[in-house]
């Protein structure tokens, strides 16, 4: 019987499979494509997302960067821009990259880490009872295993052949349309703004809001510009596929005026897509027994502000070590239904802060009216950080960037959690010797750390802090948070001697 078994291949998935082989758990992953998906998707991440992949290593690999990330000083929600510059905890990361690549390099660790990866797998159905989960594959065979997650994307098979159910709205009075274009020289601007005539500047990657549409102008280095338009209250009547010209023609009627952009040069495969209406939904529970749920076969929802990946991986970081504590038998009762608890709140208010975008950027003098109101509260003290924190997908407790100066020398929080184990921070030199018991599962590193008064701080794997010391004394409150956390201590002093040495 195989412990874990994912259905899908996507980054989502293949991110849990990452967490969960740190963890000690070497899952089977099945991709019903038989090799990545190449055509143009998500262009980058944002928020606490890129700090939890810096936590992993991962964030250099995908950005060919050595320097940790560092704060946008703009951003987006509903077509206003966020000034964040004068943040004192500016949330907002950003990690510009092409979806393709970010799966490339998830997929290459995956298998580094020595996880099963199976390509041109579908999953025709699957039993569960309350031991396990027999899958059966479009070509007949059978696979048992104790765990299922579905990370089978919003049409998810998984999800349906567990009975979860997929509540939500469907929008049908909208078309939004996108393409790879080219540009001259002479129309860009030095910030990569694009210049129009008639009408003026549009700024990179963000969007414009008319009375007749929305607009958004995209360019970031090495890649093909990006184009993209939605417009309200006009159906969607085309059966043919959609054309460059169709793309330009709606991004005049959204201005007002032609813009200067021309078909995309180079090899592709080229974006140029057409999508009529949405659907936001959001699964009713991400667990039935043996059976999970992560990513967008948890959660469907507009991409504005690009929430859906962020959304997701947090989704896996949050489950892989529970999965895998539940799986080596260490867990302590009730873990893994945290999973549900934890991540399902937060797309919750993802869900709310995407429809709330979609209707401030709707077209309508109800709407303008709105936004003027919005707009006061946006400036309003808090206003603009609050909704940093919503985009940034901010979670209660997560730990932050600290910097620690070691017997080993001067270390970043990135550099200790790589190996994705449960870590102590002893700021005090006072609780090494409480956490001993629990060393087969929990990391220890002695030292101090800068910018901050607490002597201790004991966190997940996934970056959230489990406990905090206030002082010397706080042996018992650490105790309790290992138990809680972590479950029971070594049974006896020869189990002890065997980890410690």
């Amino acid at each position: 019987m195989l412990d874990v078994v994912i259905v899908g291949g996507g980054p989502n998935g293949l991110m849990l499979a990452c967490e969960m082989a740190l963890a000690g758990v070497r899952p089977v992953v099945l991709e019903r494509l038989s090799g990545p998906k190449t055509e143009p998707r998500a262009n980058g991440l944002v928020g606490q997302v890129v700090r939890m992949l810096d936590r992993r290593g991962l964030y250099a690999r995908i950005s060919g960067s050595t320097a940790p990330p560092r704060p946008a000083p703009r951003y987006m929600f509903g077509a206003f821009t966020l000034d964040l510059t004068g943040l004192d905890d500016n949330p907002v990361s950003l990690l510009p990259a092409p979806q393709e690549q970010i799966e490339r390099v998830l997929a290459e660790r995956a298998v580094e880490l020595g996880v099963d990866l199976r390509r041109g797998q579908e999953v025709a159905d699957l039993h569960q009872d309350d031991d396990f989960v027999r899958i059966t594959l479009a070509d007949g065979e059978a696979l048992t295993a104790r765990y299922l997650v579905g990370a089978d994307g919003g049409h998810s098979l998984v999800r349906r052949l567990s009975g979860i159910g997929f509540p939500g709205v469907t929008t049908d009075d909208f078309v939004t349309r996108s393409a790879n274009v080219s540009v001259a020289d002479e129309y860009l601007g030095p910030d990569g703004s694009l210049h129009v005539p008639g009408y003026g500047n549009l700024p990179s990657l963000l969007y414009v809001r008319t009375e007749r549409g929305t607009i958004a102008w995209g360019l970031l280095p090495g890649r093909v510009p990006v184009l993209n338009t939605t417009e309200t209250g006009r159906p969607d009547e085309h059966t043919t596929p959609m054309t460059f010209e169709e793309m330009m023609a709606s991004a005049e009627r959204v201005l007002g005026v032609p813009v200067p952009l021309g078909p995309p040069q180079g090899e592709g495969p080229h974006l140029l897509r057409r999508l009529a209406g949405g659907n936001t939904r959001l699964a009713d529970r991400y667990r039935d027994r043996r059976v999970l749920l992560l990513g967008d076969a948890a959660h469907v929802h507009s991409a504005i502000g690009g929430p859906g990946l962020n959304l997701g991986l947090q989704d896996a970081v949050n489950l892989g070590w529970k999965l895998a504590a539940t799986v080596r038998g260490w867990a302590p009762e009730g873990l893994l239904d945290t999973y549900d608890e934890e991540r399902r709140p937060v797309a919750e208010h993802v869900v709310a802060s995407t429809l709330s975008q979609s209707a401030l950027m709707r077209p309508g003098p109800e709407v303008s009216a709105l936004r003027t109101v919005f707009g006061d509260l946006l400036a309003s003290p808090g206003g603009t950080e609050r909704i940093a924190h919503l985009l940034a997908g901010t979670t209660e407790d997560f730990a932050p960037d600290l910097v620690l100066h070691t017997g080993a020398g001067i270390r970043r929080l990135a550099d200790l959690t790589i190996t994705a184990r449960p870590l102590l921070l002893d700021l005090c030199g006072d609780f090494a010797e409480a956490a001993k018991p629990w060393y087969d599962r929990v990391d220890v590193m002695s030292g101090t750390a800068e910018g901050t008064s607490v002597t201790g701080l004991l966190l997940r794997p996934d970056s959230h802090i489990a406990w905090t010391g206030h002082g010397p004394d706080d042996v018992d409150g650490l105790r309790a948070a290992l138990h809680q956390w972590f479950g029971g201590p070594l049974s006896d002093a020869r189990e002890l001697e065997q980890v410690s040495g």
